[in-house]
């Protein structure tokens, strides 16, 4: 893995698998809650760009609209990490990895502040919502993805089930077929990050929908906090050096 690891002036380090399964927890409720809440699923485009093709076959501009912006939303949200991790990582800040999910954060309560007014209004503010989450799923994903050097996705588990099929296929497979032939191993410690991941999604789905049935748009608050758990003291961090290097200079 490279680049800066989320830490704190204490030392507190969480490595790239321990940050994914939480992640993977959060893009599981806002993807399964979100879809009770605006009637779309937002972590993942492949979905969102088939549902546009057929629309278009129906004749359903505005879905095709809506789909076309939620696309955009993501590649924004993807890009607004990339440009908030590489100016804080020239600048050597702690926080480089943390301030896109302080970012996350506050548009998960803005998210759920609005919940009121997409219930009162119907369907006029729920592009905006839809917009909103997949922007906050791009820069979820766009994190991770940097953080763990491309090798793990957490707003969908298509690649992860797949990597995970592969590895399974590996340890079931009969070397005693081959006897003179090199032995197929598999990873297992890859084999329980998969599986960690996995299970890390499917509860915080579960989570999510039980949430959003249970107490509404609310549910959002929970997850803003946990990620505002992860990343306070980096960000606090840097804040408090910042703000010494002002006085310095006075």
């Amino acid at each position: 893995m490279t680049g800066a690891p989320l830490t704190s002036e204490r030392g507190w380090v969480l490595s790239h698998v321990e940050l994914g399964a939480v992640l993977c927890f959060v893009a599981g409720a806002i993807n399964a809650g979100g879809f009770l809440a605006v009637g779309m699923y937002t972590s993942h485009m492949s979905g969102v760009v088939s549902s546009m093709a057929d629309n278009a076959v129906l004749g359903k501009w505005l879905a095709v609209w809506i789909g076309l912006w939620s696309v955009l939303a993501f590649v924004g949200g993807a890009m607004t990490t990339a440009l908030m991790v590489r100016w804080a990582l020239r600048r050597n800040l702690r926080s480089a990895y943390s301030r896109p999910l302080l970012v996350e954060a506050v548009l998960l309560l803005v998210f759920g502040l609005f919940g009121a007014a997409i219930d009162a209004r119907s369907m006029a503010l729920v592009p905006y919502a839809v917009v909103l989450l997949c922007f906050i799923m791009g820069l979820q994903n766009a994190l991770i993805t940097k953080r763990s050097n491309a090798e793990i996705r957490t707003t969908h588990i298509t690649g992860l089930v797949t990597d995970l099929g592969i590895e399974l296929g590996n340890l079931f497979y009969f070397n005693r077929s081959f006897p003179d032939a090199p032995k197929v191993r598999a990873n297992r410690h890859k084999i329980a990050n998969y599986l960690k991941l996995l299970v890390s999604f499917v509860l915080g789905a579960l989570t999510g929908a039980w949430g959003f049935k249970a107490v509404g748009y609310i549910a959002t608050v929970p997850l803003a906090l946990v990620l505002v758990t992860l990343v306070v003291r980096p960000v606090l961090f840097d804040f408090h050096a910042w703000r010494r290097r002002l006085m310095a200079r006075r």
